[in-house]
């Protein structure tokens, strides 16, 4: 530090990268004095002028004020006040364009001078020396002093910097070309100009205080030396003309060699920076009590007459400006605000002055040429050499051009100054800083409303916390706690328990409740839960258990058993017996039509006895039937319940075989008939027919009684070989499946045989009886012949050979 003290105190100045040399053109405004202009018209003076918030307005439209008034109040951080210029009456409070490139409206006092120039009541300190840091501070806030170097930082803030100040800097350099405001106001007012500096030593109390100096204006260092000769602590440095020296880092790095890091502030090294003008309005507004109301702008330009320097008071229309100095436009004139270097063109000369505004350009088109039209980026990296934030000017314009915003902040867009060297050096042209300023705003505007949406998630979940909060405290709200107990309740509860204790230890037995109480805290001594005695029901779960076990093991088996067989026992034993029952009814049928058949083809001797015959022998045939009826639900209630799949074949074999039998006792009974009926017809042989019919009723109705019994001897070897036949072939089938379906195919036939007897049967009957009943035996004899006798026996053979016939397809069907 003392070594560095040393370099400062001999001089030393260091170098900072990049930097151009444009034309000074200083000359045209710096020879002649700071002039003062009479009083304009109106006065448009903007609420805000400063970086920071606008302070709360405190006058109104049509109210008259004095010179030196204030206009707002401080309202917010960063916030600093307004004072009328001169006195006057308040015509219109509105929005005015502003002095910024896009001329936006901003909330505007407009005040219309009654020439007194009247002042109100000032309040300047008498011992400034004896003030204390805060009241400086307030001092210099009320009277709304605000940087006047261009970035217009409230100064109040920077003087209650809480962090120490190893260097106060003032920056006198004013390097912008044409720009001689400060230069002049050094040379005719030096001695206020220290006073101020002595000022923020009093509030910052640095350990040096430098003074920077472009060695162009040989004028103001000797006089800013020559003021500040009483003070040890305040050094006038001599540095170089070079653009942009007297950028706020550039400065630091030339007179301290110290560098602001990125995003930083030089306070952040120790450092703080103030402006020639800011200081001259603190000594001001200390020792006279003036605010900030005024200020010196250079006004120069080709199309001035008069160029120089005036005291333009706070809201003057630019247009007042330069008629005061004698302005000659030209065609297509520009109008800059600033500077060539860092300026922007007005879009309009309605538009007041302000407390930043330190130059009014009115060039011409040789002065300052219009810019021709942007062409292509050729890397030539000129505007890289001259950057003096050692930034890539190339690179950021691709980024602001793609909107890349993120690639913008990490190349430190924010770091450049604005001085517009890249743009003066381009060959190509490209308004490089116009990209940047588009840039900053956009990238401000989106961190705004980020900050904007934190805040309101925050409160949003601020609100969630209360809201559950709230409904929290009404739920517990209604919740009844627990009286407390006394001490008295605590100390019965105990007797109580002391109580049954001895009850317990003195008596020989236990009462129950105790027993339970100890069984409890036993377990609860040994870190077990209390469970009920469930042994009774356990064992009954168990026996329940062993009996579902035997029944299923029981089912099993049956199951076993009953699965060999593919059939049901019980459905094919009644299947069976349905069988052999249509059979013995088919048997008994044709049975009936051939004993019918033979006693109408015999013509008895006597009419009235072969009727009787006839008649006998139906009725003997109806109780034939009926009898196997009865034998047929005999046979199907003993056949209900088969023991096995092999008797219900037996059974099914059985019953095919009587229907066999039946059929070949019908064939020899056809072949009688027709033997009979080659016989001559006479009396005699009728009479013969007639017996012989009765003896094969007789015989049929025996037969039919003895197929009733299954186990009967009397089937002949033929019928019984075929049992045995079936009986064999039963037993050799390998599938169950198989069996089941020859006995259904058996049952299919006999019932398909059954019925187209019993229709032809039941046709032969009606025929038969409607031939038979009207004649009487004493009409039958007389009108009865010969002829009448053969075309009865023919018909009665040509029945029986239809019977025949109808029997024979049955016995193949079978």
């Amino acid at each position: 530090m003392e070594k560095l003290l040393e370099q400062i105190k001999k001089g030393t100045v260091w170098a900072f990268p990049g930097g151009v040399h444009p034309p000074q053109q200083k000359t045209l405004s710096n020879s002649a004095q700071i002039a003062r202009l009479p009083l304009p018209d109106k006065l448009v003076v903007p609420l805000k002028q400063h970086i920071g918030a606008n302070g709360k307005l405190i006058v109104e439209k049509g109210q008259h004020v004095l010179k030196g008034q204030p206009l707002t109040a401080p309202a917010a951080n960063w916030s600093v006040p307004v004072h009328a210029p001169t006195s006057g009456t308040i015509t219109d409070i509105a929005p005015m364009p502003s002095a910024h490139p896009s001329a936006l409206p901003e909330l505007s006092i407009i005040i219309e001078p009654d020439g007194n120039d009247e002042w109100c009541n000032l309040n300047p300190a008498i011992n400034p020396a004896k003030l204390s840091h805060d009241e400086l501070v307030d001092i210099i806030h009320q009277a709304g002093i605000s940087g006047m170097g261009g970035a217009g930082f409230p100064t109040y803030v920077k003087a209650d910097i809480k962090q120490p100040i190893e260097f106060l800097i003032v920056n006198a350099v004013e390097c912008e070309p044409y720009i001689t405001a400060d230069d002049v106001l050094m040379r005719e007012h030096a001695k206020q100009v220290v006073q101020g500096i002595e000022l923020m030593q009093q509030i910052l109390n640095p350990t040096l205080c430098i003074v920077g100096i472009e060695d162009n204006k040989p004028e103001a260092i000797a006089a800013m030396k020559q003021a500040a000769e009483h003070n040890a602590n305040i050094i006038i440095q001599t540095v170089p003309t070079v653009y942009p020296s007297g950028g706020e880092k550039q400065l630091i790095k030339l007179l301290t060699n110290r560098e602001v890091p990125s995003s930083g502030i030089p306070a952040d090294i120790g450092i703080l920076v103030h402006n020639t003008g800011t200081l001259f309005a603190v000594q001001q507004a200390v020792y006279e009590g003036k605010p900030l109301i005024e200020r010196v702008i250079t006004v120069t330009g080709n199309t001035i007459h008069k160029p120089g320097n005036v005291w333009a008071l706070l809201g003057t229309e630019i247009k007042h400006l330069l008629d005061c100095q004698g302005f000659s436009p030209v065609p297509q004139q520009r109008v800059v605000m600033g500077g060539p270097m860092m300026g922007f063109t007005l879009p309009t000369v309605r538009i007041g002055v302000v407390k930043t505004t330190n130059c009014i350009l009115a060039p011409d088109h040789k002065e300052l040429a219009e810019p021709g039209p942007e062409k292509a980026c050729i890397r030539c990296s000129a505007c890289a050499d001259a950057c003096p934030a050692s930034l890539l000017p190339q690179q950021l314009q691709w980024f602001a051009k793609s909107k890349e915003y993120d690639k913008l902040q990490e190349h430190n867009l924010f770091d450049c100054i604005e001085c517009g060297a890249c743009a003066y050096v381009c060959p190509s042209e490209i308004p490089l800083v116009q990209y940047y300023r588009v840039a900053k705003v956009e990238i401000k505007e989106q961190q705004a409303e980020k900050i904007k949406a934190d805040r309101a998630k925050e409160r949003f979940d601020a609100r969630k916390e209360r809201l559950e909060r709230e409904q929290e405290e009404r739920q517990n709200r209604h919740k009844r706690k627990p009286a407390a107990k006394s001490d008295d309740e605590k100390q019965k509860v105990a007797d109580a328990l002391a109580r049954v204790k001895n009850k317990s230890d003195n008596g020989g037995e236990k009462s129950a409740v105790a027993a339970a109480i100890a069984r409890a805290k036993a377990k609860k001594q040994q870190g077990e839960e209390l469970e009920p005695d469930n042994t009774e029901v356990a064992k009954e779960r168990a026996l329940r258990k062993e009996q579902a076990r035997k029944y299923k093991e029981q089912k099993s088996q049956t199951d076993d058993s009953g699965d060999t067989a593919p059939v049901d026992d019980k459905k094919s034993a009644v299947a069976a017996a349905i069988a052999r029952a249509k059979a013995k009814k088919a048997a008994q049928a044709q049975g009936d039509q051939t004993n019918t058949d033979d006693a109408n083809t015999a013509a008895p001797v006597d009419d009235k006895k072969a009727a009787v015959a006839a008649a006998i022998a139906r009725a003997k045939a109806k109780k034939a039937a009926k009898a196997q009826d009865e034998q047929v639900n005999t046979d199907d209630a003993d056949t209900a319940a088969p023991v096995d799949d092999k008797k219900a074949a037996v059974a099914a074999a059985i019953a095919r075989a009587k229907a066999k039998k039946a059929a070949k006792a019908q064939d020899e009974q056809t072949n009688t008939d027709d033997a009979d009926t080659t016989a001559p017809v006479d009396d005699k042989k009728a009479a013969v027919a007639a017996a012989i019919a009765r003896a094969k009723a007789k015989k049929a109705a025996k037969a039919a009684e003895q197929t009733d019994q299954p186990n009967e001897p009397s089937i002949n070897e033929k019928s019984t070989d075929n049992v045995k036949s079936e009986e064999s072939q039963t037993d050799s089938v390998a599938d169950n499946k198989k069996a089941a379906v020859a006995a259904a195919i058996a049952r299919a036939k006999a019932k398909k045989a059954a019925k187209e007897t019993q229709q032809t049967q039941s046709n032969e009957d009606t025929e038969q009886v409607t031939t038979a009943e009207p004649e009487t035996p004493s009409e039958t004899s007389q009108e009865q012949t010969a002829a009448q006798k053969k075309k009865a026996a023919v018909a009665a053979a040509i029945a029986r050979a239809k019977a025949k016939k109808l029997q024979k397809e049955g016995n193949d069907q079978s």
